[in-house]
C-alpha cells in the first residue's frame, strides 16, 4: 500500500503487458517510424545511462523544444523516471518568452528538433545556464551547428546499455515542468509530481472520461509541448493504446487524415481549429475517416456546428476543460444516467457544456466577494478549481493571489453549474462583455455565429460604448466560397438570444489571431480594435 506512486511503474507495466503494441511516428528523418513499446522501453533505458553520464542531479531540469515523435516519447521517461524534470517547451512561443523560460527554468541540457536549430543558435549567448544541446536525429541527418556540445540523439544513446535500474523516490518529486503561453506578462511555470501525473493519469484514463482501452488507436494531435499532451503519452502506455504521432505535420489535415486511414485511429485529441481544417479537408477531397469513433477537443470551446459535422461522419466530440495549472484535466462532457433521461433537444444543450468534474477534481462558482452560488444553471461567477493535480503555486514566482489559502485556485474563467453538474464556461473574466452593468457571453455569440452556414470562424470582443459602456462586436471569417452580409449575420442570431445580446456590428476578415498553443487570442483582436467606432455608439 505504501509503494510510491512513480511515473516508472506505467513503464514497467507497459513493457510486460502491452510489450507488443506500436508506436508508430512521423519525424523529419522517418517518413513512417514503427517500433514497439518494448523496443521504445529499451532504449529509454539507454537514454537513462546517457543522462546519468551528462553528470545531472536529482531535480535538474532537461528541457525538450520538439514536436509530437517517438524520440519525445523517449525523452519524457528517461527524464522524469530517472529522477530529473522533463521540461517541455512550446516552440510557437516568440523567441523572447523561449529565452525566458530557459534561463528561468535553468535548464541544463536541451533536447531539440533539428528545425529548431536555427532558432536555439540565435539565442544561445543569452543561454547561460544551458551546458548544450541534443539534436533529435541521427548522425545521417545532423545539421552543421554551432550549439555547444551539440551531438545527435541516436549517437548519445548507441553505445549506451539497455540495463538500468529505475531509482524509488518520494512521489512528491517533481516530474515535469510546463509554462503557460504567457499572454500577458512573463510565461508562468508550473511544476508537476510524479504523484500529480499519476493520479491525473488514471482520472483521464476512466470510462466517463478519455475512455482509454487497450484496443484503441491514438492520435495525439494536442502538442506534447502542451500541459503532457492532455496525459495521453502516460495514459495510452497504461492501457496499452496503440501511438500514433504526427510529428511536425500535426497542423496538416492531409497527413491527419492519411494517417487515421492508413492507421486505423479510433481515438484523437487536439483543439478545434484542429478538426475545423480536418473537415474541410474532407469536404474538399472526399475523403473518410470512417475508423475514427472519438474527438476529444479541448483549450477553446466546441462550437456545436463542429460537433455535428464530425458526428455525421461517425464521429462523437468528446468536450473538456481544463489549464496548465491542472495538469490539465478539470471537465469532461459524458452523458450521465439522468442526463440520458432528457429529451434529444435538451440532450444536446449538454454538448456545448464543458462536462462535469472527473473525480479528484473540486470545482465551484463564487460571486465577487468570494461566496459560492447555487448549481442552478443559472447563477455565474468565478469559477474555482483544487484536487491533487492541481497546482498550489506559480514555479519559482512570488505569491499569487489566483491562489487562495484554503487550496481554491481561482481560474479567471467565468462559468455557470447546472443541478446535473454540468459546467459551462460563459467567458474568460477578462474577455466578458459587460452591457450596462449584465453580462454577455462572448462564448455563446461564437457559437452561434458558426452555426450560420457561410461562417468558418468566429470571435465576439468587447468594444468600448459612451451608454453601454461595452457592446459586442462579431469577427468574422467566412467559409471559402461563401458570402453573407452585415444584416443576414445579425438578423441570425433573433429569436436565439435575448435581443440585447445580439452584436452591434460584424466585421469580415481573412482570418483571426490565435496563441501560441492554437487558442483564438481575443487580446489581439481587442488591441487591432482598440479605436473601433460602432454604428450603436
Amino acid at each position: 500500500m505504501d509503494r510510491p506512486l512513480l511515473i516508472s511503474s506505467i513503464l514497467r507495466h507497459a513493457e510486460l503487458q502491452h510489450p507488443n503494441r506500436e508506436i508508430v511516428s512521423i519525424t523529419a528523418d522517418h517518413p513512417r517510424h514503427r517500433y514497439t513499446f518494448r523496443e521504445a522501453f529499451a532504449r529509454t533505458r539507454k537514454l537513462a545511462n546517457a543522462l546519468q553520464r551528462l553528470g545531472l542531479k536529482q531535480g535538474e531540469r532537461v528541457a525538450t523544444l520538439a514536436w509530437n515523435d517517438f524520440r519525445h516519447f523517449e525523452v519524457y521517461y528517461g527524464v522524469s523516471c530517472s529522477g530529473f524534470v522533463c521540461h517541455t517547451i512550446n516552440p510557437r512561443l516568440f523567441e523572447e518568452q523561449i529565452a525566458y523560460i530557459v534561463n528561468h527554468a535553468e535548464d541544463r541540457w536541451l533536447f531539440l528538433d533539428p528545425a529548431f536549430v536555427p532558432l536555439i543558435e540565435k539565442l544561445q549567448t543569452r543561454l547561460s545556464k544551458l551546458e548544450g544541446c541534443v539534436i533529435l536525429t541521427d548522425d545521417a541527418h545532423m545539421p552543421a551547428t554551432s550549439l555547444r556540445q551539440a551531438r545527435s540523439y541516436e549517437s548519445l544513446i548507441a553505445s549506451e546499455s539497455e540495463q538500468f535500474e529505475w531509482p524509488e523516490f518520494d512521489e512528491r518529486t517533481a516530474s515535469s515542468l510546463c509554462y503557460t503561453s504567457g499572454t500577458t506578462g512573463d510565461p508562468k511555470g508550473v511544476l508537476y509530481s510524479h504523484r500529480s501525473t499519476l493520479l491525473h493519469t488514471y482520472a483521464a484514463a476512466l470510462p466517463d472520461a478519455m475512455g482509454l482501452a487497450g484496443a484503441d488507436v491514438v492520435l495525439p494531435v494536442v502538442p506534447m509541448f502542451h500541459v503532457n499532451a492532455w496525459a495521453l503519452p502516460y495514459g495510452c502506455a497504461m492501457v496499452g493504446a496503440k501511438l500514433v504521432f504526427p510529428g511536425p505535420k500535426m497542423g496538416d489535415p492531409e497527413t491527419l487524415q492519411a494517417l487515421i486511414e492508413s492507421e486505423q485511429v479510433t481515438f484523437a485529441a487536439g483543439v478545434p481549429t484542429v478538426w475545423q481544417g480536418l473537415i474541410a479537408y474532407l469536404e474538399k477531397t472526399g475523403k473518410n475517416i470512417d475508423s475514427l469513433t472519438r474527438v476529444l477537443s479541448g483549450g477553446s470551446a466546441v462550437p456545436i456546428a463542429l460537433m455535428n459535422q464530425l458526428r455525421e461522419r461517425g464521429v462523437e466530440v468528446v468536450h473538456a476543460w481544463g489549464m496548465t495549472e491542472m495538469s490539465p484535466i478539470g471537465t469532461i462532457r459524458c452523458l450521465s444516467p439522468e442526463a440520458a433521461q432528457l429529451p434529444a433537444t435538451e440532450r444536446d444543450a449538454l454538448r456545448a457544456k464543458q462536462g462535469r468534474t472527473v473525480f479528484g477534481v473540486e470545482l465551484k462558482i463564487t460571486d465577487e466577494e468570494g461566496k459560492e452560488l447555487p448549481r442552478d444553471g443559472k447563477s455565474f461567477g468565478a469559477l474555482k478549481v483544487r484536487g491533487p493535480w492541481i497546482a498550489s503555486s506559480y514555479y519559482r514566482r512570488d505569491a499569487d493571489a489566483a491562489f487562495e489559502a484554503d487550496g481554491w485556485f481561482n481560474t479567471g474563467d467565468v462559468a455557470t453549474i447546472c443541478p446535473l453538474g454540468y459546467m459551462q464556461i460563459t467567458d474568460r473574466t477578462k474577455d466578458v462583455i459587460k452591457s450596462g452593468g449584465e453580462w454577455i457571453s462572448s462564448i455563446e455569440l461564437e457559437n452561434l455565429a458558426v452555426a450560420h452556414p457561410a461562417v468558418a470562424q468566429a470571435a465576439a470582443i468587447a468594444i468600448r460604448h459612451s451608454k453601454w459602456q461595452e457592446r459586442p462586436l462579431l469577427v468574422v471569417v467566412l467559409k471559402a466560397g461563401a458570402s453573407a452580409t452585415r444584416e443576414e449575420l445579425l438578423e441570425f442570431f433573433l429569436g436565439k438570444v435575448a435581443k440585447w445580446w445580439i452584436p452591434d456590428d460584424v466585421v469580415f476578415v481573412d482570418k483571426l489571431p490565435l496563441t501560441a498553443t492554437g487558442k483564438l487570442s481575443k487580446l489581439q483582436l481587442r488591441q487591432q480594435f482598440v479605436d473601433y467606432k460602432l454604428p450603436t455608439d
